[in-house]
């Protein structure tokens, strides 16, 4: 049975967000927010009945906010700025981005700060339980006066303009509405305003990169412990008396996971008294590089879980004669950690890219290129080409979108956030960082292939099987970008994790220990 959320009521979280824009859970509007978004739209009314000047109830908008609209074209209004504003360019945002800003734009409405009407709430939830997603042009947003742009394309289908995916096929909004036999939405004051003031476009990025790089972090210190067994590294580094005595949670966490994994592991006892001093910072610096960006995973999302519960729209009504023009609609406090999240997960595989370099070098009794006949075949050469363009790829985009501002509306909005441009780069920087893993991954396998009969733990071995079965060792060249993609599909669609995981569970060993709820996404 699905269970129920209540907007406007209940706490929305990452998780949440996630599993209501994919159907894993269903949200409800009940009695009381139905009520206070009534008295919220009356409101509204009491407002333009009475000739009170309003920002964005009865005056143009932006830099025409002194100008005065008559009570008579206060719903084209509404109307000519849903269209005016749509002036989104480039690829359509992916259909999950779309749909979480469907649902994190209801949770934000439902508070009864807005003045939006039931019957638009409801169309909206309508177009979340029925897969109807509006397309939604990828930039075009400065991120300031709310997501004006992506927004005002999100919500053209309610009047039925724009377009939408729908039954597999992108479809005009027109045309879907006739076939589902409904009525465009008629919208009352205020209501345009409302739905395409907010953060919504840069809160669903945050949402759904929080969700990715959470499942690039847990990769990479399965994939990075691989790595160290391949290498015949030592787990002395993980050890928790050393990280109790500089007790940053992130880098706890990452040294008691990969102290985990490296568990009774026959490699690892094989080597004990071979006389290295030390490992490289690649290896045994994984806690501090991994756990600081576990940090930045973890302070945006806090802030993320603020602004999913957060009223970002302009102006907000709090009655018929109290109403405040601010500005919650400013990207600026997620811009800032998107762009920390960035260069975060850049790390994440400039770090994997030194291990790779590493394993090639034909170090600590590895084969020169991982391949025992190397000048007939260049082995695992190449792929290490690919992590460092991707690596310096990433570097190019770790300039902070948010540090940066031009003047919009005739200086009405003269400081702008610049933040869904950071929400898009974190994902090219993911983007980037899943192949970089994928490179490792081949690897670290087969490095670890090298060491055998010596077997690692039951979780890396779990691991290195579970590889096997799509991979298998190479002992002469082939193409390996094939391999790459192969295994790219293992870490993104999450079943490297799982399977580590689960090997986890099986042997009575807790991956995550005390900071599994610190550093969940619930």
């Amino acid at each position: 049975m699905i269970h129920q959320f209540k907007y406007g009521i209940d706490q929305l979280t990452v998780a949440k967000a996630l599993d209501i824009a994919s159907g894993k859970l269903s949200g409800i509007l009940v009695p009381e927010v139905t009520e206070r978004i009534k008295a919220s739209a009356a409101h509204v009314q009491t407002i333009v009945a009475a000739h009170s000047t309003v920002y964005g109830i009865n005056t143009g908008f932006g830099p025409l906010c002194d100008t005065k609209i008559s009570e008579e074209d206060t719903r084209a209004l509404q109307y000519n700025i849903l269209q005016s504003h749509s002036v989104g360019v480039g690829n359509p945002i992916p259909e999950l981005v779309a749909r979480v800003m469907l649902v994190t734009k209801v949770q934000a409405l439902a508070q009864g700060y807005s003045g939006v009407a039931l019957a638009t709430l409801e169309r909206i939830i309508w177009h979340i339980e029925h897969n109807v997603t509006p397309v939604v042009p990828e930039k075009g947003s400065v991120g300031a006066s709310g997501d004006l742009a992506p927004l005002s394309h999100l919500f053209l289908p309610l009047i039925g303009l724009g377009e939408v995916y729908y039954k597999g096929q992108r479809q005009p909004s027109a045309a879907v509405l006739q076939t589902e036999k409904l009525e465009p939405v008629i919208l009352g004051p205020k209501e345009g305003l409302a739905l395409i003031n907010g953060t919504q476009f840069i809160l669903s990025f945050a949402v759904t990169a929080l969700q990715r790089m959470h499942n690039a972090l847990e990769a990479a210190d399965i994939i990075g412990a691989l790595s160290l067994e391949g290498l015949m590294g030592t787990a002395r580094p993980f050890d928790p008396r050393l990280h109790a005595i500089r007790p940053f949670p992130g880098n706890q966490l990452v040294a008691h996971r990969l102290k985990t994994m490296l568990e009774n592991s026959g490699i690892m006892a094989a080597h004990v008294d071979c006389g290295r001093v030390q490992d490289p910072y690649s290896l045994r610096c994984m806690p501090q590089v991994h756990g600081a960006s576990r940090t930045a995973w973890h302070h945006l999302r806090e802030l993320t879980v603020i602004e999913l519960n957060a009223v970002t729209d302009n102006p907000i009504i709090f009655s018929a004669e109290d109403t405040i023009s601010g500005g919650n609609f400013h990207g600026q406090p997620l811009a800032i950690p998107l762009d920390y999240a960035t260069v975060a997960a850049a790390e994440l595989g400039n770090i994997s890219d030194r291990r790779c370099y590493m394993m090639i070098e034909g170090r600590y009794g590895l084969p020169k290129l991982l391949i025992e006949d190397a000048g007939l075949n260049s082995g695992f050469m190449i792929p290490q080409y690919t992590t460092a363009a991707l690596v310096t790829e990433n570097k190019t985009l770790c300039f902070p979108a948010s540090a940066d501002s031009v003047p919009t509306s005739l200086g009405q909005e003269d400081h702008v956030s610049m933040g869904s441009i950071s929400g898009r780069k974190l994902h090219q920087v993911i983007d980037n960082l899943e192949y970089i893993l994928a490179v490792e991954l081949l690897y670290a396998a087969q490095a670890v292939d090298f060491r055998r009969p010596l077997q690692s733990g039951p979780i890396l071995e779990a691991v290195h099987s579970f590889v096997r079965e799509t991979v298998p060792f190479a002992a002469k060249d082939r193409i390996f970008a094939y391999d790459i993609k192969q295994l790219h599909g293992l870490i993104t669609n999450q079943s490297l994790v799982n399977v580590a995981n689960n090997a986890a569970l099986d042997n009575h060993l807790s991956l995550n220990g005390i900071y599994h709820e610190q550093f969940g996404l619930y």
